[in-house]
């Protein structure tokens, strides 16, 4: 009987070990289960897009209601046109949308000189861009109870716009960028005198992210050398992300994001830290982009009508030209290029002849994406 038990036994430890060896899979099974990343193809540039692209600024720099003025008054004299306020940046619906669509215009007149319309975007640049209007901007921000107006995104986009009339090689961009000049120069003073102020940076996938307005404002500085303002980002920069570790993107997007706001911190750390030093940092930060299978799913519009539902499109615009200057710049991460087509070509076909509550500031995202995939 003892002999039999034993027997019964050892039968079934050796029963149980082929069926776990069974079901334990082989590394040629770990293969076939693998991610499948589908190639997908880099969006087009050309002239021809150009012409469909600048449609939208067109349709909205000059084009004044509706307008969401985002002004504090101070008395009831406050109260006039958006074309009083602002006679430069009143259309598009908000002041930066507005800043965003004359950064469009001579982004695009820039790349692609032969535009279909390439005179009636100079004559829009020339009318409005002067500098008795450029005044009345610069009295704006003076004023008593809008000292932070578009603290810091518009300030971002109105640095963008001057550093794109500073490398437009054309005789009207001179003339243009002199006129700017006490506006941007203005803006400049308020990145110097509140950068120092901000204790915490805002970490958020709308205007206040603060990553993103450095980033931008930081290329401005590079761009026509002013080492105070590019020094001064440096600093805040490494203070705010240099122990920054596994940013949760997997908590992303949230429901009327425009910015990623784990990949905007990598855009301006991108900048700032040298070479080795910033593939450390990033390691830290995000060791998931490293791997070549790496995915992210794009964010999905359900309501393009919807203005704020409409922000996921912009997300997947500037997810976009994060991805492709990592890919650019670091050919350890060249497979991000195609997370990054991924983005771009579920939003691209929406663009042009969408509602207004996209078309208003849809367009400079795309082209800016698109400037990044050259």
């Amino acid at each position: 009987m003892k002999n039999c038990l034993l027997l019964f036994l050892a039968l079934f430890l050796v029963s149980s070990c082929d069926i776990k060896r069974k079901e334990m899979p082989s590394k040629e099974n770990e293969k076939s289960t693998s991610v499948i990343i589908k190639e997908e193809p880099s969006p087009s540039f050309t002239l021809k897009d150009a012409n469909k692209l600048i449609e939208l600024p067109l349709q909205c720099v000059e084009h004044t209601y509706p307008y969401k003025l985002g002004q504090t008054l101070g008395s009831a004299s406050d109260l006039k046109e958006p074309k009083e306020l602002h006679p430069i940046f009143y259309g598009c619906f908000d002041w930066h949308s507005a800043v965003h669509g004359y950064w469009s215009m001579v982004t695009l007149l820039d790349k692609f000189p032969d535009l279909d319309k390439a005179e009636e975007v100079r004559a829009i640049l020339k009318r409005n861009i002067t500098k008795e209007n450029v005044a009345i901007e610069v009295a704006y921000f003076k004023g008593k109870h809008n000292k932070s107006f578009e603290r810091t995104y518009g300030w971002a986009w109105l640095l963008k716009l001057s550093e794109a009339l500073h490398t437009w090689e054309d005789p009207l961009a001179r003339e243009l960028e002199s006129n700017l000049a006490p506006l941007s120069q203005l803006i400049v003073n308020k990145y110097i005198e509140f950068l120092p102020k901000l204790v915490y940076p805002i970490r958020v996938g709308e205007h206040t992210n603060t990553a993103f307005g450095l980033t931008f404002a930081y290329d401005y500085a590079v761009t026509v050398k002013n080492g105070k303002l590019a020094s001064l980002i440096e600093k805040r920069a490494k203070e705010f992300y240099a122990k920054d570790s596994n940013c949760p993107i997997s908590w992303e997007p949230s429901g009327y994001d425009f910015l990623s706001p784990c990949l905007e911190e990598i855009d301006i750390m991108l900048r700032v830290l040298p070479r080795e030093e910033f593939t450390d940092w990033l390691t830290n930060f995000m060791p998931q982009l490293s791997s070549s299978d790496y995915a992210l799913e794009v964010g999905r519009v359900s309501d393009r009508t919807d203005g704020k539902l409409v922000h996921l499109d912009g997300l997947n615009f500037s997810r976009a030209w994060v991805l492709y200057s990592l890919a650019n710049n670091y050919p350890e991460y060249s497979h991000l290029t195609n997370v990054a087509n991924m983005h771009v070509n579920y939003s691209l076909p929406n663009l042009v002849g969408d509602s207004y509550e996209g078309g208003h500031w849809l367009g400079s995202f795309a082209i800016y994406a698109l400037t990044k995939n050259q």
